[in-house]
């Protein structure tokens, strides 16, 4: 883009991420957020830059609040990767306990219905009417998710997980009727939006993982990620959310969630155990990508540890449904 930048680039890495490397870059006058693959086994789709790039700028004129796209670049030989830019939103992201005890107890759960509201908006959307009808493939969508995580698991073993297995057939055989096809983030949560000094979400980020799906895979993700890590030692991944940390319980966002969508959220216990298995498998490609020296940061050294608790709550939750 000629003329964009009229100054020497200097570059930081956003700490915080454990997928997709997001850098902010600037010139001294204007700051944009640069977003590339992961170094070293790359996953197959899970880091499409493209994908990631596309869905921004399709929510970019809906009630969906998304930073506006700048520029995607595919050829590799720039930076040895696919990246997009984007621009550079302020705020606050809430990533550890320390932030979120600066929140009154009113503004915790006004956040946490904000995000419930947010969600509800996303998968309220017609894809069709944003350009995305042909992003995904909804029909069998569950079957393949198991699948595909399924693939995943294998293609980053490394040492053998109790149950692992064991959840990934049950999910499978018992993959409930989709309801209504909407948009799907992926990766959905509270440390994946910008909120602004109003205590309002700016934005909502990493899209990597977005497809056109069932929305409530998103709602047990988020569940997992609000009280699955309760009581886990050593836990980079999930901070500062929950009712241990004076938020409302995931029963409670689901009923926020229910009153907006009108979704039935009858059978949310397998959406619960899929979202254990799919987080147990992503933090086990970053414990593969750890061990085999290819991460960027800090904070994956505890990342392993977590994968067998995790598991062993998504079967309990099978098991109790």
């Amino acid at each position: 883009m000629p003329g964009m930048v009229t100054g020497e680039l200097t570059g930081e890495l956003v700490q915080g991420g454990r997928s997709n490397l997001t850098y902010i870059v600037g010139d001294g006058t204007r700051e944009w957020v640069v977003r590339r693959p992961p170094l070293g086994h790359v996953l197959a789709t899970a880091h499409d830059m493209s994908r990631e790039h596309r869905m921004l700028t399709a929510l970019a004129d809906t009630s969906v609040p998304v930073p506006r796209t700048e520029l995607l670049c595919q050829d590799e030989e720039v930076l040895g990767a696919p990246f997009y830019v984007m621009e550079y939103m302020r705020g606050t992201v809430f990533r550890t306990a320390e932030q979120t005890a600066t929140l009154g107890e009113q503004q915790r759960q006004d956040l946490s219905f904000q995000l419930m509201d947010v969600l509800a908006d996303l998968h309220s959307i017609d894809p069709a009417s944003v350009g995305l009808a042909e992003f995904g493939r909804p029909e069998g969508f569950l079957e393949r998710q198991v699948r595909r995580w399924t693939k995943q698991l294998k293609a980053s073993h490394s040492r053998e997980i109790e149950g692992i297995d064991e959840l990934s057939q049950r999910l499978a055989a018992s993959v409930p009727t989709s309801g209504r096809v909407g948009i799907v983030h992926g990766d959905y949560r509270l440390d994946n939006v910008i909120v602004g000094d109003d205590q309002r979400i700016k934005a909502v980020l990493d899209w990597e993982m977005a497809t056109i799906g069932d929305p409530l895979t998103d709602l047990g993700l988020l569940a997992v990620y609000w009280e699955g890590f309760s009581g886990l030692e050593n836990n980079p991944i999930a901070k500062g959310v929950g009712p241990e940390h004076g938020f409302p319980s995931a029963k409670q966002l689901f009923a926020r969630y229910a009153e907006r969508s009108e979704l039935d959220l009858s059978d949310v216990d397998w959406y619960l155990a899929f979202g254990y298995f799919k987080i147990a498998v992503i933090l086990e490609g970053i414990h593969y990508r750890f061990i085999h020296d290819q991460t960027v940061g800090e904070g994956f050294e505890h990342v392993g540890g977590l994968v067998a608790p995790l598991v062993a709550q998504g079967l309990a939750t099978l098991k109790e449904a």
